[in-house]
């Protein structure tokens, strides 16, 4: 199977995804991005559309290694020359070295939306493409509607993909404008192209039958060798295909040249990079770089991968960045705490350890995704875990008049030391966070490092109304550790407490911190 290119469209198609906006700057760091990965081609933006566009193509310009950048655009308007057309203009003032030119390949929008004539559509293609060809610009020309116009007239479809080769086009990129295409007809469409044009054939999907990645596979199939897509799927109304998925399947199930292959192994950096540039969550279902992409809940799994990794896993984890978890919780059987504890407990140990769990959840834990306090209870049952503080007491107060100001106040002793801290915090847990940072980080400086980075909290049974116990979840961070803890209570900030001690335990027994730390030079605080 022939070399397939990848054309990212995040920073333009992407953007139009709802609640996605990027500054300059974002735009710039997620090019960088798909430059390292390996990307052929990014699509910068539309320059006529908006001056943030045109600086990305100024700023960026000579900056990227791999990645030609594409200007995008249109063809030129309908009773109108391309010399005095803005949009066309615009690409060339940026001296890009490829320029993508949608056009309409369908009668309908050719005559209802656009309101012009069949063969002044045929002249604004070809007459656009060789504007730009004849003043050096590569242009790979999206055929917009394809797949829907030559459904309903195929003769005229085919013609338009004709008129941008007369014009000189060196890509014929066949979209699925609205996304409702099957793969059945993305097939036949790529073969139909194929009969009627020597010209390479791309693929452009969206999402809105589900199908943009199924459709984009089966156009490479059938013989595209470029396919459009976006970082996590992003774009208007369900979104584009999504390049996360499209290339590890490209490499690994289709054998597919896409360039270097062992960069796939950074799919999920660059996933998260994107989303978090977007201020979007990731999908911890997105097959390949998801949370869950390798994640194994029922206890029969648990005891099967660990036998033959195959058995429930279509590719090894590490191929695409990701690690194996064998997560723990009331489904769990002995396997999946074997696999964590195996080297700890003995095999009446792990029963016991199976029960308590769940009992736990019966209670409200979740310990799936709150490994740290997971793996704390065991060493803890264990006797590895000793006591690096005492908590004496903690108290909370909120005042609130023209404005709310939370304290918090902790007691707590280490050695023959006691320290009395207070910290103030836009709510409760903020500012006990704060009152015991201050104590800690006199005897254990490492906890300066220790930030917290996610809060949850669930309210376990609604009937109980305000007195319901809840289920708080802490993710903090501390240098290279990721701390997940998990605690349950009808008292949210006596669960909160609870879930950040149990971090910086965890953190302090993860680094071998000596526990009986005594301060000489420091007098205890009343």
């Amino acid at each position: 199977m022939p070399r397939v290119y990848l054309y990212d469209t995040t920073l333009r198609d992407g953007t139009q995804r709802r609640g996605v906006s990027l500054s300059l700057e974002d735009k710039i760091q997620i090019a960088g991005l798909l430059d390292d990965f390996g990307m052929d081609f990014i699509e910068g933006g539309w320059p006529a559309s908006n001056p943030k566009d045109t600086a990305f193509f100024e700023q960026t310009r000579g900056r990227l290694v791999t990645s030609q950048v594409a200007a995008f655009g249109s063809t030129r308007r309908k009773g109108r020359s391309v010399e005095q057309d803005a949009n066309l203009s615009s690409i060339l003032d940026l001296e890009v070295p490829v320029a993508t030119l949608f056009g309409k390949a369908s009668v309908f929008h050719v005559e209802k939306i656009l309101e012009t004539t069949r063969d002044e559509n045929l002249r604004m293609v070809e007459d656009s493409v060789r504007f730009l060809v004849d003043h050096g610009v590569t242009v790979i020309f999206d055929a917009e509607h394809f797949f829907d116009g030559l459904k309903a007239e195929p003769a005229y479809a085919l013609a338009v993909l004709s008129a941008a080769e007369a014009g000189g086009a060196s890509w014929l990129v066949l979209c699925d404008t609205n996304g409702g295409s099957l793969p059945a007809w993305i097939r036949y469409g790529i073969e139909a192209a194929r009969e009627s044009s020597p010209l390479p054939l791309g693929i452009h999907a969206h999402n809105d039958a589900g199908l943009a990645v199924a459709n984009s596979l089966e156009a490479v199939q059938a013989g595209a060798t470029m396919v459009q897509g976006t970082i996590n799927g992003y774009g208007e109304r369900c979104g584009n295909a999504d390049l996360c998925t499209i290339v590890p399947n490209l490499v690994w199930k289709m054998g597919v040249d896409v360039g270097d292959p062992g960069r796939l192994a950074e799919l999920p950096k660059l996933s998260r990079a994107v989303a978090d540039l977007a201020n979007l969550a990731l999908d911890d279902g997105a097959p390949y770089i998801g949370e869950n992409a390798f994640s194994h809940k029922a206890g029969v799994h648990a005891g099967a991968v660990r036998k033959h990794p195959e058995a429930y896993e279509h590719i090894d984890p590490a191929s695409v960045g990701r690690t194996r978890r064998i997560l723990v919780s009331e489904l769990s059987g002995r396997s999946n705490l074997s696999y964590h504890f195996d080297s700890l407990l003995n095999a009446e140990q792990i029963q016991e350890l199976v029960e308590q769990v769940k009992d736990l959840e019966a209670d409200g834990y979740q310990f799936e995704d709150a490994e740290s306090s997971m793996r704390l209870m065991v060493e803890r049952a264990l006797g590895h875990v000793p006591s690096y503080y005492g908590v004496e007491r903690f108290h909370v107060s909120v005042t609130h008049d023209s404005s709310s100001i939370c304290e918090a106040t902790v007691r707590i002793a280490m050695g023959d030391s006691r320290f009395v801290e207070v910290g103030e915090g836009d709510g409760p847990v903020h500012a006990l966070d704060e009152a015991l940072r201050k104590a800690l980080t006199q005897v254990y400086p490492l906890l300066q490092k220790l930030r917290l980075t996610d809060y949850k909290v669930r309210v376990l049974d609604g009937h109980d109304a305000t007195s319901a116990a809840v289920r708080v979840w802490i993710r903090s961070e501390c240098g290279a550790h990721v701390i997940q803890t998990v605690r349950v209570s009808r008292n949210i900030l006596v669960a909160s407490w609870q879930a950040l001690l149990d971090a910086i335990d965890y953190v302090l027994w993860t680094e071998n911190v000596p526990s009986q730390h005594i301060l000489e030079t420091t007098s205890a605080k009343a």
